[in-house]
């Protein structure tokens, strides 16, 4: 698996997430289904909008349950990156377009409930930005299709 392939999660957010997958696969399953089977028992479905709402909350439980199901299947497990050049892993601060930004290049998945902004390796500014170090300069094309200059200022170790 390459850098750029699969997610890159810290051991800490893989066991999250698993955990969030067991529960879903099981208790999840279970309450949803029995709330689906309550609000059957009101009468006529057609009309009955606390059974649609029980088979919408349905739905998005199955969704979610796929997405963590892809991510724990595809994902790269491992530590912060030490190294001083931006990888997965790494908070990097950087001029982009002439503004200071910080953000996490990795996954929403490891920032859990910090308020760092994230983007991942593969989005067009996570990708230029791979393998480079403090001082270096590139460009990336936005979804525009601006060619926008970036410069990196530091790069660190998510640290969570």
């Amino acid at each position: 698996m390459t850098e750029t392939t699969g997610t890159w999660l810290t051991q800490e957010a893989y066991d999250r997430l698993q955990t969030e997958y067991d529960h879903l696969v099981t208790e999840g399953r279970s309450a949803i289904a029995a709330e689906i089977d309550e609000r059957r028992q009101e009468g006529d479905l057609k009309e009955n909008g606390g059974y649609h709402a029980a088979r919408e909350e349905q739905a998005k439980q199955e969704a979610r349950i796929e997405q963590l199901r892809h991510i724990l299947q595809t994902a790269t497990v491992g530590e912060s990156s030490t190294a001083a050049e931006v990888s997965s892993g790494t908070v990097v601060t950087a001029e982009v377009g002439g503004n200071e930004m910080k953000f996490l290049v990795g996954s929403r998945e490891v920032a859990g409930g910090t308020d760092i902004q994230v983007f991942s390796a593969q989005s067009p500014l996570g990708e230029s930005l791979m393998g480079l170090a403090p001082g270096d300069e590139t460009t990336y094309q936005a979804p525009n299709g601006n060619e926008i200059a970036v410069k990196v200022i530091a790069v660190e170790p998510f640290a969570g």
